[in-house]
């Protein structure tokens, strides 16, 4: 046999991976084979960049009863209920397609979740694209909300939240990452492996076709101008067959017939039978022959490597094989007993009588790792250092604040939300839009669970390491906004080409600010996705994204009708602010929108203080002292002030008092942590104050609520600066930018 090694590229492998396939296997792969490693140790499939540095994650606690390694993390949320839950990517099939690549995005996370014998109850998204004012960005945005809406609404998951960034880095390179939870009673939980010599290996959902074809790979390099030619790596979603699926496979799991279940994703029916067998320590062998194909003339690499959609791997429980055969073929989905487990370590595969493919089932699954050496680029290090203090403040600070609202990535999503079913299931309490977190019931219990996505890849970019960090404490933040205690992430890893030291740089530093985050705020990490190659290249330049930790993560409320929104309520109330004023103007989207700079210091971000504040949080809400509670995030203070007002349809008055030395538009526009305001009802500040006292939390009274007011007033003591917004002109930026994209 000729020797492939000169084409090794055409798999997805190097020079070097090859010769190590070859010195594992002890003889020259045929192209098959070639093509299943290649796909197996593509960055998508075996993290072989960034997994060495993931034992910096914490993974283990209490409330965890699932850890990475399976299709989802689950933590349990008390009663005997658990919540499995995990985000995905599907960044370059949106690029090419966004319709089908958002919805399958969709599609492919909530089987992730119901794989683990969870029903699917929420989904959020954390959507990046490039200059809103682009014909591009706009066909991408329509397109992907539409994709989304589409494979959500259709298969009965309610949309719930998400996020939305707006910045030229994504131009070319959008980020759909998609979260989805489940809820399980802790019995049903079910793992994704072949059990026992003699199991069989059951084929079950859509038949296959040549869509999504080298998927994995695709998803492991960079776009360029060519990757418009590889529509074919992109799935076609049917978001009926999967509600069909969902359905057979969790009645399965119920009924005790399963004992292994996987979704086929990323390299199709490879990838899922062979991490099977890889966590069952065995080997198996099946007959391609009898794949379900949709299209005549199917070779065997188009059947294992295919990505069609709404596809799973079900294992039986030995002794109850036609049992679960019956129980499927009663919702019309095409099963197929297509092979068995075995004692052998191989992955053996045969079509038309004959073996196609031998190969050790450890070295699919322990694709090599590279360990680089990460450099930080000077180019950021200096734009981080620069110096502000020339930056004008300008005179007109209400203008600014009106500005502020109207930039895409901190006005309303209204106009995105509102395609999404967000009701359907009828569990959702708290809104898209409405508060910092999606809640929702858990039905037959008085809980609740919260879910939020943050990640501000503009502090990623200039400071990866406290970037990464602050995303993990926004969102933790954000859960006790809501009144939910923070339990564990589930993590979205969206960065450029790792083979550049400084993006790997950016990798390194941005997993141990979550690493380090998650210890101090207690919320492991249970799972996630990676998604590396994040670039553009145009000619000989490349253009990165921003590198994009996006955090997911999940809590629950003991009480769920003890909640709180960020709207100001009827009456008057009391404005205190939780944690210290921002005293820096550095790396803010007010320095980004109103003065074009990308720079300066990302604020220091003090853990201790940011598990006081969420403390504080809760303890206000839990003790029914407050309702309503908001973090200041993009745009500072003034922002989150304005979003309350034009939440409450009432005005505010506010009075500052600026720490010396500190300008006026840092202490409005600056985007320091661990900040909440809160509205606590006239007569209840004294209770309040001792709450927050008797938890050693920083706080300050900034104001009043003024129902019956239309106005947003802001003054800055000494600085001899007010700003007098009407509420209609801030409600109106606020609300018409996303309606003029999503034309």
């Amino acid at each position: 046999m000729n020797s492939l090694r000169p084409q090794a590229a055409t798999f997805g492998l190097t020079e070097g991976e090859y010769d190590l396939l070859v010195s594992g296997i002890g003889r020259e792969p045929n192209a098959l084979e070639a093509a299943i490693v290649g796909a197996m140790w593509s960055e998508h499939c075996g993290y072989k960049n960034s997994r060495p540095l993931f034992s910096a994650f914490p993974t283990t606690g209490p409330q965890v009863l699932q850890g990475p390694g399976e299709n989802a993390g689950v933590v349990d949320i008390g009663e005997g209920w658990g919540v499995a839950f995990k985000m995905e990517s599907h960044n370059h099939p949106s690029a090419v397609e966004p319709v089908q690549g958002a919805a399958t995005g969709v599609g492919g996370i909530l089987r992730d979740i119901f794989a683990m014998g969870a029903r699917p109850f929420a989904v959020l998204d954390s959507l990046r694209f490039g200059n809103p004012d682009s014909p591009r960005t706009r066909f991408l945005v329509n397109g992907v909300v539409e994709g989304i809406s589409h494979y959500g609404n259709a298969i009965g998951v309610p949309t719930v939240g998400g996020e939305v960034t707006f910045h030229p880095s994504y131009q070319e390179n959008p980020l759909v990452n998609v979260m989805a939870l489940g809820l399980l009673r802790h019995e049903d939980l079910a793992k994704g492996t072949m059990g026992e010599v003699g199991n069989q290996i059951v084929y079950v959902g859509s038949k296959t076709g040549r869509d999504g074809l080298g998927g994995a790979v695709f998803a492991s390099a960079d776009l360029s101008d060519a990757s418009q030619a590889d529509r074919p790596a992109v799935q076609v979603g049917d978001p009926f067959m999967e509600k069909l699926l969902l359905e057979a496979t969790l009645e399965a799991i119920e009924a005790g017939l399963v004992a292994g279940v996987q979704d086929m994703g990323a390299a199709g029916l490879v990838s899922s039978t062979c991490e099977m067998a890889y966590r069952a320590g065995l080997g198996i062998t099946m007959d391609l022959d009898l794949v379900p194909t949709r299209e005549e003339g199917m070779v065997p690499m188009e059947l294992c490597l295919s990505e069609s959609q709404e596809r799973m791997i079900l294992v039986p429980v030995p002794g109850r094989e036609q049992e679960l055969l019956d129980l499927l073929a009663k919702w019309e989905l095409d099963v197929v007993t297509i092979g068995e487990v075995e004692a052998h370590d191989r992955y053996r595969l045969t079509w038309r009588g004959e073996v196609v493919c031998d190969l050790p089932v450890a070295l699919l699954n322990e694709a090599p790792k590279y360990t680089r050496e990460g450099v930080e680029l000077e180019e950021i290090k200096a734009k981080r250092e620069r110096d502000l203090s020339g930056v004008p403040v300008p005179g007109d600070l209400g203008a600014v604040l009106v500005d502020l609202l109207s930039h895409p990535t901190i006005a309303s999503k209204r106009p995105i939300f509102e395609r999404y079913d967000h009701q359907v299931m009828t569990n959702t309490v708290v809104v898209p839009g409405a508060a910092d977190a999606a809640v929702l019931r858990v039905k037959g219990s008085g809980m609740g669970v919260a879910a939020t996505s943050d990640c501000n890849p503009r502090f990623v970019y200039l400071d990866p390491y406290a970037g990464a960090a602050a995303a993990v404490a926004e969102a933790a933040r954000n859960l006790a906004c809501v009144g939910a205690t923070p339990l564990a992430i589930t993590d979205n890893l969206n960065f450029g080409n790792p083979h550049e030291p400084g993006v790997y740089f950016q990798l390194q530093q941005a997993v141990q600010g979550i690493a380090d985050a998650c210890r101090a705020l207690n919320t492991p990490v249970t799972g996630g996705n990676v998604s590396l190659y994040n670039q553009y290249a145009e000619g000989d330049h490349k253009v990165a994204i921003h590198p994009t930790p996006t955090i997911g993560m999940v809590g629950v409320l003991p009480d769920v009708t003890v909640r709180a929104t960020l709207d100001l309520k009827p009456g008057p109330h009391v404005l205190y602010l939780l944690g210290e004023h921002a005293t820096t103007i550095g790396a803010s989207q007010y320095l980004e929108t109103v003065h074009g700079l990308e720079a300066g210091r990302v604020p220091d971000l003090d853990l201790g203080l940011e598990a006081k504040v969420i403390a504080g949080t809760l303890a206000l809400i839990r003790a029914g002292l407050t309702t309503t509670a908001h973090d200041c995030s993009e745009g500072g203070l003034a922002v989150a002030l304005a979003e309350m007002a034009i939440a409450g349809g009432q005005g505010l008055k506010v009075e500052l008092k600026a720490p010396e030395g500190v300008r006026p538009d840092a202490l409005l526009f600056g985007e320091a942590h661990s900040r909440v305001i809160v509205a606590v009802p006239v007569g209840h500040e004294q209770a309040a104050q001792d709450t927050l006292e008797s938890l050693g939390v920083p706080f300050t009274a900034l104001g009043e609520s003024l129902p019956g007011s239309d106005r947003v007033t802001i003054a800055v003591s000494g600085a001899n600066v007010q700003l007098s917004v009407n509420l209609e002109t801030l409600r109106t930026a606020h609300e018409s930018p996303l309606r003029e994209i999503l034309r």
